[in-house]
């Protein structure tokens, strides 16, 4: 799928739901890989800032970003119309520091945007998959996000009142699910927390027109409600828009138990970590695959994709050759400049035969980890048998560095490896590994 914005410019009025102020706001298409920027033009030199999980300062009855003196309270809603629609870039001008509330729901946001021509762009998009669970839980709220191919949230609300107790839904999410199933649900809350909302100077633009509000025996709104279970659906929309600050839109499945905004902020901060984490794309895997069959050499960029590894501690260069579950060739040009020859030994270096076989490994590595199904591996090496250094390796030496399969059996197996300089075997060992996912914090 390709990257998408807006065909035109399109604006949108209404007031805010906390303040009680009127707001302006204004979409505009945004060039390829610009994401979404809020812009407070009301305010002297028209800051913006970028929609992502770093900047919320706010995250209870509804989430808020900021950044310096830029505020805007209530984000959630028209995030949650980005998500629906796939729109990855856009800028977002407001003349006040909260969004409209419309009518609560995000379906005037996505009728707008709509309204306005979704766009595809010439670059594709580049989704985050994850690669093992990643969860929230703090005392009876639940938040789990697994690995799957697509969006899905499925959500469970349990409240202790007569007229909204327990509700389940879920969703595949895409553009034709949204905007029918859950884009119409609308914000709701209870008759019992009006006044004291009030009093501490929230839901000033709060009213029958914006919300559904739930009294003892039924909801107070003269209009019904647009589903049965309009209020887990709205929950679902929420955490559609805070999903959106993770940055890349997600592929996975949402498990959700009474969570909020507070929660899936949470859970959104320990999915965004991962975008730091050196784990190459399904793409760039294809794509080094692809480079491999043709019998190309591998530069160390391909090999940075591919290996978790960096300065001081890379000690692969290339790799000549390599062939899938079976063998591969790299090189390690020695140098002076190695950090390691400062006290090994001065006066006469030499490669310490560990860093030997480190890199004879790091070539193993790269022969196991260039599997796109072994993407977001580790290759932890367990065990070294029959290690033998038979020359001295010295700066300006090249060592050509082998690993060859010996058995693959699950997720554990055994190689043998061997570094020569020119046509002299230097050193040889047997390696055993075992494959396994990569630690999140």
């Amino acid at each position: 799928m390709k990257q998408r914005t807006i065909g035109r410019e399109v604006s949108y009025s209404g007031i805010g739901l906390h303040t009680g102020k009127k707001v302006k706001i204004t979409f505009k298409p945004a060039s390829v890989d610009g994401g979404v920027r809020f812009v407070r033009v009301d305010l002297e030199g028209k800051p913006q800032m970028v929609a992502e999980v770093t900047k919320v300062i706010k995250a209870s009855r509804e989430t808020s970003l900021g950044e310096g003196e830029l505020k805007i309270q209530s984000v959630e809603h028209i995030l949650a119309a980005l998500t629906g629609l796939g729109i990855d870039n856009l800028i977002i001008e407001i003349d006040s520091d909260e969004a409209p509330a419309a009518d609560g729901s995000a379906l005037p946001f996505a009728q707008v945007l709509k309204e306005a021509g979704i766009a595809e762009q010439k670059k594709e998009r580049e989704y985050l998959e994850l690669k093992e669970p990643v969860s929230y839980v703090k005392e009876d709220v639940y938040l789990i996000a697994l690995p799957d191919e697509e969006l899905k949230i499925s959500y469970t609300i349990d409240f202790d009142h007569p007229v909204l107790k327990t509700q389940f839904a879920s969703f595949v999410i895409n553009e034709d699910t949204f905007v029918k199933e859950i884009a119409p649900a609308r914000t709701f809350g209870f008759e019992s927390e009006v006044k004291e909302l009030r009093e501490k100077g929230l839901i000033k633009g709060g009213s029958l027109e914006n919300a559904v509000v739930i009294s003892e025996k039924g909801i107070l709104n003269k209009e019904p409600l647009k589903f049965p279970d309009e209020f887990v659906r709205h929950k679902i929309l929420d955490l559609l828009g805070d999903l959106y600050l993770i940055g890349p839109p997600l592929k996975a499945h949402i498990i959700a138990l009474k969570s909020g905004h507070g929660a899936n902020v949470e859970l959104v901060k320990k999915i965004h970590s991962l975008k730091r984490e050196r784990i190459p794309l399904k793409k760039e895997i294809a794509e080094i695959q692809k480079r491999i069959r043709t019998k190309e050499i591998l530069d160390i960029k391909d090999i940075q994709k591919i290996l978790p590894h960096r300065y001081p501690f890379l000690l692969v260069d290339r790799i000549l050759e390599l062939e899938e579950d079976r063998k591969a060739i790299g090189i390690k040009n020695v140098t002076i400049n190695e950090e390691f020859f400062q006290g090994h030994f001065p006066g006469y270096p030499v490669m310490p035969g560990v860093l030997i076989v480190e890199a004879m490994a790091q070539v193993g590595g790269i022969l196991l980890l260039s599997k796109r199904e072994h993407s977001g591996k580790l290759a932890y090496f367990i065990g070294i048998d029959k290690v033998r250094f038979r020359k001295p390796v010295v700066p300006g030496d090249t060592l050509r560095l082998e690993a060859e399969v010996i058995k693959i059996k699950g997720r554990m197996g055994k190689m043998t490896t061997k570094a020569y300089v020119g046509d002299k075997l230097v050193a040889g060992a047997e390696l055993m590994f075992a494959l396994v996912l990569r630690e999140r914090e």
